[in-house]
């Protein structure tokens, strides 16, 4: 029974919420940048690069010709399959940049809270000594 215990101690931890709560969020974003790249980004590469499409960049290393590396992959030809590498790294980069921005974001706003001015100090003990007889000194004219 401890070892149940340990577990729902371990499991209901904050920081552990935490960090489920980050990963689902972080599953939701990265369709969201999936959708990015692949909708909007690789399409202007694309057109940008005259019309090439990254996936189906390969080399085929046997001696067989393939319009395209589903072909080659259905025909079982050895390929060695670069494209799908350099659509991975655009992937990653446009990931990179969109947590730099959010995460500067976030940085930018905490900033600010940081910023806001703090409440003045509480008086010493001297000047509510002070106020005290001046308070006093005011009530005798």
């Amino acid at each position: 029974m401890g070892l149940v215990k340990e577990f729902k101690d371990f499991a209901m931890r904050g920081n552990v919420m935490d960090m489920a709560v980050g990963v689902i969020i972080g599953g939701a974003f990265g369709k969201i940048v999936s959708s990015l790249v692949d909708d909007i980004i690789m399409p202007l590469v694309g057109k940008a690069t005259g019309g090439i499409d990254f996936t189906n960049l390969f080399i085929n290393l046997g001696s067989e010709h393939y319009d395209t590396l589903a072909a080659a992959k259905e025909a079982g030809a050895a390929v060695f399959a670069y494209g799908n590498f350099i659509q991975n790294i655009v992937d990653f980069l446009i990931i990179a940049f969109c947590i730099f921005l959010m995460i500067k974001g976030i940085n930018k706003v905490a900033k600010k809270k940081e910023e806001a001015p703090a409440a003045p100090p509480a008086p010493t003990k001297d000047q509510e000594l002070l106020t005290e007889i001046r308070d006093l000194l005011k009530n005798q004219k």
